[in-house]
């Protein structure tokens, strides 16, 4: 967990801030050097987005990407000593969440990724310094994403590139596109209903996020024009 006040109080050995910071420094220097691109996984801090804010500014070839927990869940998570919440990198201070919040606002944070690692529940049972890191993120993505969405603090536009397009241009990927005589890679969502996760209908496991409330809802994934997935909702929409 993120080293710090409860770190210290739940007597576990905590991961510095800094530690982050250090290695992107790092690494952008070494990118400055050699006028190579360098992307940073899973960005976390205040001051890792700081210094890769100033690089883009000073045309160093950086991009980076965080996922969900960053910016919806901090530390404080961790209280209740469960091991769904043990992640790498941890869970950080709410001032560190702000901030990821602020760089995918600005731009600073190019992308967003599922940091999807899930884990058998033999190995989440143990205690918490024992317990394996990582966590199912693929399913919840979207979701979480859309939360971005309803607390307008991105468009649905940029949250959708944050997903899409713009992971595809970092990795220099062909994007999907509807076009007439291609094999088309779509999905069809509902913005607006509401639930909630259950980790008990999840395919693969732990969440962070159990019981946590979303909006929005995939009601059918087509993939080269097939259908891989269909809601039991949508499915009747379509009967009828």
């Amino acid at each position: 967990m993120n080293e710090g006040e409860i770190s210290t109080r739940l007597g576990l050995i905590g991961i510095p801030a800094c530690a982050e910071v250090i290695m992107i420094e790092r690494d952008i220097r070494l990118a400055k050097l050699t006028g190579v691109h360098y992307h940073v996984a899973h960005v976390s801090t205040r001051d890792g987005i700081d210094v890769i804010r100033k690089a883009k500014k000073e045309g160093v070839k950086v991009t980076c990407d965080t996922a969900p927990p960053y910016f919806a869940l901090n530390e404080k998570e961790l209280l209740s000593y469960n091991t769904a919440f043990k992640l790498s990198p941890p869970l950080r201070c709410e001032n560190d969440r702000l901030a990821i919040i602020e760089g995918i606002q600005d731009g600073t944070i190019d992308a967003i990724a599922s940091d999807h690692r899930s884990r058998s529940k033999d190995t989440k049972i143990q205690p918490f310094s024992a317990a394996s890191i990582g966590a199912s993120g693929i399913e919840t993505l979207f979701l979480l994403t859309l939360e971005l969405v309803n607390k307008k603090i991105i468009d649905l536009n940029k949250a959708i590139s944050l997903l899409t397009s713009n992971p595809a241009n970092i990795l220099n990927l062909d994007k999907n596109t509807l076009e007439k005589n291609q094999k088309a890679t779509f999905i069809i969502f509902d913005e607006n209903a509401e639930g909630h996760i259950d980790k008990n209908k999840l395919k693969t496991s732990p969440t962070p996020f159990h019981g946590r409330k979303t909006f929005g809802r995939v009601l059918g994934t087509f993939i080269n024009g097939h259908n891989a997935y269909l809601h039991k909702d949508f499915k009747e929409k379509l009967k009828k």
